[in-house]
This record gives structure tokens, C-alpha cells and sequence, in this order.
């Protein structure tokens, strides 16, 4: 298997709707959006899967270490051998590949925040600067572009926190800004325990406005010129788009469970926009 290979089949295995999203791209651009993507899965579970914090932080060190030795040529995992290859056409700066870290850190040591400012930094980490090595990967020529793309990964990351909110709380964490939750008169007692409650409904419309409101703010500020460039990530607003109505149809039912499309869905959703344009 070669590096890209094993990209390739850890963005498929995830079940991810960004998959989706990377298919209809040029090869070199594929592989180079496939390979952040798989570094970002293996940062990611490595906080998800280590049951004991002082493993995942010694395997956050070794990734660190392992993007630190790609200016060097020196990447021993395939994930770096991708990044290595990619970084010679697209610019993936060290410093934002290592802030991506910075962020799947705070998992490790955080797991309240008093408010949105404090969770937009760690939303920055984890996504906004995800967005803007994809709009470099995916290309531009208007820098407004990457306001765009900063804006965007915020939205995604908030629809993921909407999304999984129940079961984040069993590993227990709560994104959810401690602000938010005194608003609305929710304890983190109800979260964590999956008590479902109309005062938890309308929390939910409020964290589900927040996002649409960055998913517009987004789309304000893409420039015409790259909107064809940038089609992946449209795609990805049209599935999380589709997927923050499904959970709200469904009164927020985020507490026991985890509001999914279908393959088929993401994929008829994925063409159509890629179609359109």
C-alpha cells in the first residue's frame, strides 16, 4: 500500500461526509486533500481512542516530532510520507499542521468552556485552520477566500459539536459554552446524563443559529471568481446544511444518539452541487 493508498483508505473508512466532498477533485489535489484529512483522523483518534491521557499525550509528542521532520524529508509514518509528497506543490505551512495538534490537545486538558470566545480558539484549531489549508489545496486567486474558508471551518465544527453533543458527554466533555447553558437553564448534569427537556430544545435552536449564522457569513465572503475552485467545500455546506435541518426536525434528538445521512444521500447531495457549480 502505498502512502497515498492508505490516505485514501483511512478518509473512506471514517465514514466522513468530507470524503464525499474530495471525490469529483483532480488527482494531485485528491491526493493532497486526502492526506491533511488523514492526518487530521489520526490526531483525532488518537484523543478519541487512548483511554489513558498521558498515551494519547505522548502520541500527540510523536506526531509533533513527525511533522517537524517533513521540512527534513525525514517522515517515517505514511501519513507524513503523503504530506511530505504534497507539501513539494501545495503550501502546508509546519506551524498551522502543528497548531491542528495544539487543538486535538485541548481535548486532553479541557473539557468545559465558559464561553463562545474561549470555544471559537479551539474551534480555529481544530477546523478554521483545517479550512484554510483546503482552500489553498483547492486553489484561489481572491485572498477574501480565506476569510471564507476560516468562517467555514468554524460553521463545520459547530455542527459537529450540535451533532454530537450526547456523545461527547460520555467521554466527558461538553463544548457547549457554560454561558450558553446557564442562558437556557440546562446543567451539565442533563447532558451528561441524556435528559432531554424543552429548556434543552431551545439551547439547541439558539447553538444551531450560531452555526447558520457563520454558514452565511462564510458564503457572504466567497469571491465569484474562486466559488468553482472552491466547489468542496460547497459540497460540504450543502450535506451539514442538510444534516443541521435533519436534527432539527427531529426536536435535537443528540443525547442518545447521532443524526447521520446516508451514503447514497451524501453522495446524490455531493453531485448535485458539484454539478451546479
Amino acid at each position: 500500500m502505498t502512502p497515498h493508498e492508505y490516505c485514501q483508505q483511512k478518509a473512506a473508512a471514517s465514514g466522513s461526509s468530507f470524503y464525499y466532498s474530495f471525490m469529483f477533485l483532480p488527482l494531485e489535489r485528491r491526493q493532497a486533500i486526502m492526506a491533511l484529512y488523514a492526518f487530521c483522523r489520526e490526531v483525532d483518534d488518537v484523543v478519541d481512542d487512548c483511554l489513558d491521557p498521558a498515551i494519547a499525550q505522548s502520541k500527540l509528542g510523536w506526531w509533533r516530532s513527525e511533522i517537524l521532520r517533513l521540512d527534513k524529508g525525514e517522515a517515517t509514518h505514511p501519513v507524513g510520507h503523503a504530506l511530505t509528497d504534497v507539501r513539494q506543490r501545495f503550501s502546508l505551512p509546519t506551524e498551522q499542521l502543528l497548531e491542528i495538534i495544539d487543538g486535538m490537545q485541548m481535548d486532553l486538558t479541557q473539557t468545559r468552556y465558559l464561553d463562545f470566545k474561549t470555544l471559537r480558539l479551539y474551534c480555529y484549531r481544530v477546523a478554521s485552520i483545517v479550512g484554510l489549508l483546503a482552500a489553498e489545496i483547492f486553489g484561489y486567486q481572491d485572498r477574501q477566500t480565506l476569510k471564507y474558508a476560516h468562517d467555514l471551518g468554524l460553521a463545520f465544527q459547530l455542527t459537529n459539536i450540535i451533532r454530537d453533543v450526547g456523545e461527547d458527554a460520555r467521554r466527558g466533555r461538553i463544548y457547549l459554552p457554560v454561558e450558553d447553558l446557564q442562558r437556557f437553564n440546562v446543567p451539565a448534569s442533563d447532558l451528561l446524563q441524556g435528559e432531554h427537556s424543552d429548556r434543552f430544545v431551545a439551547l439547541m435552536q439558539f447553538q444551531t443559529e450560531r452555526a447558520i449564522s457563520f454558514y452565511d457569513q462564510a458564503m457572504a465572503q466567497l469571491p465569484a471568481i474562486d466559488r468553482k475552485a472552491q466547489r468542496p467545500g460547497l459540497i460540504m455546506v450543502a450535506i451539514y446544511r442538510t444534516l443541521l435541518d435533519e436534527i432539527a426536525r427531529d426536536g435535537f434528538l443528540v443525547l442518545d444518539r447521532r443524526t447521520s445521512l446516508t451514503p447514497v444521500r451524501k453522495l446524490w447531495i455531493a453531485t448535485r452541487t458539484w454539478l451546479k457549480g
